[in-house]
């Protein structure tokens, strides 16, 4: 254990690059598709089957990515996950109840008789609002610091509608790429309202998350520092002007260029997660409890890290191969 340094050290870190690792999967992956879920009431009945038809292969296993965030930060820094969850036990529950919601009416819309399909078609809706509202709602708390009040809930709210419009953007992203004719250019027009939603929300954490604490605020603005991290958010007004243009001229002629905004969208997500991350660390619990004050005792971390090289891998690969198999374009929903 000691070839590597010391293992106190280097175990919690790397544990918490696999915990951030998970969250920034999760949040593009299933991201894409609660956006799709959001955007569910938008189209005409018709469409809505070959919407569900784009993110059927891949929605579960996105969840997946979530299932191994939770539990790494349960073995890994159990004190923080006792801090964080009870601090968000309300909207966790909303958005476990959102999940569940989502994975019975996915099943149910395709046993459901014609008359009945509406129903479940909104059940979806209201699973994927559920989610993506929820997680915005924990978001602006944790970047507050875990603290309620009138200020936090508020900033809390507004994260809590970004967020949820930042997924519906991604989402149609998605359905450029996967879908053609009519719905693609419907998921154009989504996409081009939503754009704006997200870059208000991402400013506004940008904005807020230096005003929570002085060392955040120091950590960005001092010197050398500033001018060390001033491509983060050139690189990111880029990719919003990637993004503006590929959507104004989309859906090109011969649809070659149809992945362009959901890659400008992902690179987007993760430069604005790579932001946090640098602003939280060495936090675990904001201002409150670092990620080697959270961290279990280094031989229990070591064993842990033994399962996490087995299991991580297999998802990976599990994941790569949905991709892989069901790339292309979004074919017509069959239950044959």
């Amino acid at each position: 254990m000691h070839v590597f340094g010391d293992p106190a050290t280097w175990l919690p870190l790397a544990f918490a690059a696999l915990m951030g690792l998970s969250i920034l999967i999760y949040v593009v992956l299933d991201g894409f598709d609660l956006g799709v879920g959001i955007l569910l009431p938008q189209a005409e009945p018709e469409e809505r089957d070959r919407m569900i038809a784009s993110i059927g292969p891949f929605w579960d296993a996105n969840e997946t990515w979530l299932v191994l965030a939770v539990g790494l930060l349960l073995v890994a820094f159990p004190a923080a996950h006792g801090e964080i969850l009870t601090a968000l036990y309300l909207p966790c529950a909303v958005m476990l109840f959102g999940l569940i919601l989502r994975g019975v009416s996915f099943e149910f819309r395709a046993k459901a008789p014609p008359e009945r399909k509406g129903f479940w078609d909104n059940a979806f809706f209201a699973g994927s609002a559920l989610t993506g509202l929820s997680q915005g709602f924990m978001l602006g708390i944790y970047i507050m610091g875990l603290e309620y009040s009138w200020g936090t809930v508020g900033f809390a709210l507004l994260t809590m509608v970004f967020l949820t419009v930042g997924y519906s953007l991604i989402g149609a992203c998605w359905l450029i790429l996967k879908t053609e004719g009519a719905l693609q250019v419907k998921a154009v027009e989504w996409a081009r309202r939503a754009k704006w939603g997200a870059l208000l929300g991402v400013a506004a954490i940008s904005i807020a998350t230096p005003l929570v604490s002085d060392r955040i605020f120091n950590k960005w603005f001092q010197l050398p520092e500033f001018l060390f991290l001033a491509p983060l958010p050139l690189a990111s007004a880029a990719l919003f002007a990637v993004l503006w243009l590929a959507l104004r001229h989309a859906p090109d002629r011969e649809d070659k260029w149809s992945w362009i905004p959901f890659v400008s969208v992902t690179a987007l997500m993760m430069l604005a997660y790579a932001g946090m991350a640098y602003s939280f660390y060495p936090y675990v619990v904001p201002e409150k409890m670092t990620l080697y004050e959270a961290a279990s005792a280094p031989e229990s971390l070591f064993i842990m890290l033994i399962g996490t090289a087995i299991v991580l891998p297999t998802i990976i690969a599990y994941s790569v191969m949905a991709y892989v198999i069901f790339r292309g374009k979004a074919t017509a929903l069959k239950y044959d």
